[in-house]
């Protein structure tokens, strides 16, 4: 596996709750707690991202470094504080967030890494859609669609911006055009279009720009919509400790899955159902680990027995 995963996106410590009493705190972040588990599977992983010169973003570092990250594209920012997040827990093991954040004026002053045919970009969250950090994004975009690289872009709306749908769905949709593959949640769609249905969304919102969907709805069937396969998968039963970061390692065992299949973006229109089980599988095992525990990301324990 000599392809590379190139993500960009947001650092943020996550602290948990459980009622009022704070559990655990862990780094994250969408794309960074899926560059992390695949750091731990061994993957080639760059992470383009900033964080604050301060004790947590020393911790966000030395995590990244522990786990095989490349750190290379992180701007660390002397201004600002580093971004933390309090997750409260319900009954459920799902969180609600209250974000804490003080960045500095000038965004993510990083030199952009080296991309070849067939490595991997990841993209997601309001990071892939804020219009403060555009440029840089759309560059990365346009850099990855002229090497002939592939796409991944989960787009992980969260309720807390859909307000602001309507203003940033030109951004949305020219993602959408960009991306090889794209997963949503119902909840993101609903946030975004008013819409649940992973039918309508793909026929009416998705399918024009991008061909390969993958639709997830919490413990329901993932839904696959990829030119003539057409697919339901079951979520396995889980007994979860927490969902969070549930979402983000399903895409990182996707990309896992078309790394480990050894498929290549020209590959991608003429996928079997075989193929596609193969990488959804993936993706579904990933996401499972990560709700067993506290963690944002696969165990280490578990990367060297999935390896």
């Amino acid at each position: 596996m000599n392809r590379k995963v190139i993500g960009i996106g947001e650092t943020i410590l996550d602290i948990l709750f459980r009622g009022d009493q704070p559990q655990a705190a862990v780094p994250g972040g969408s794309v960074y707690n899926a560059m992390i588990s695949l750091g731990r599977m061994g993957v080639d992983v760059t992470f383009i991202s900033e964080t604050g010169n301060d004790r947590v973003g020393r911790m966000i570092l030395e995590n990244m470094r522990s786990n095989g990250v490349r750190t290379d594209c992180v701007n660390v920012f002397p201004d600002g504080k580093s971004p933390v997040s309090l997750a409260f827990l319900n009954e459920r093991n799902d969180a609600e967030y209250l974000f804490y954040k003080d960045y500095p004026h000038q965004r993510l002053e990083v030199k952009m890494p080296d991309i070849q045919p067939d490595d991997i970009v990841m993209i997601g969250s309001y990071f892939a859609v804020t219009p403060v950090l555009r440029d840089k994004v759309k560059g990365l975009l346009e850099l990855a669609r002229e090497r002939g690289a592939i796409i991944y872009y989960d787009v992980n709306f969260r309720s807390t911006h859909a307000n602001e749908a309507i203003k940033l769905m030109p951004t949305l949709l020219e993602n959408f055009e960009y991306t090889d593959i794209l997963r949503g949640s119902t909840e993101d769609f609903s946030n975004m279009f008013g819409q649940t249905d992973a039918e309508k969304v793909y026929t009416q919102r998705v399918g024009f720009y991008c061909k390969h969907f993958i639709c997830t709805d919490a413990d329901k069937d993932v839904r696959l919509f990829a030119g003539n396969v057409r697919k339901n998968y079951p979520v396995p039963a889980v007994e979860t400790v927490s969902t969070i970061g549930a979402g983000d390692n399903f895409n990182a065992g996707v990309v896992y899955g078309l790394l480990k299949n050894r498929i290549r973006r020209d590959d991608l229109d003429t996928l079997s159902e075989a193929d596609w089980d193969e990488v959804i599988r993936c993706g579904m095992a990933f996401g499972g680990e990560v709700c067993r525990q506290v963690g944002n990301s696969v165990s280490p324990e578990f990367a060297a027995t999935f390896r």
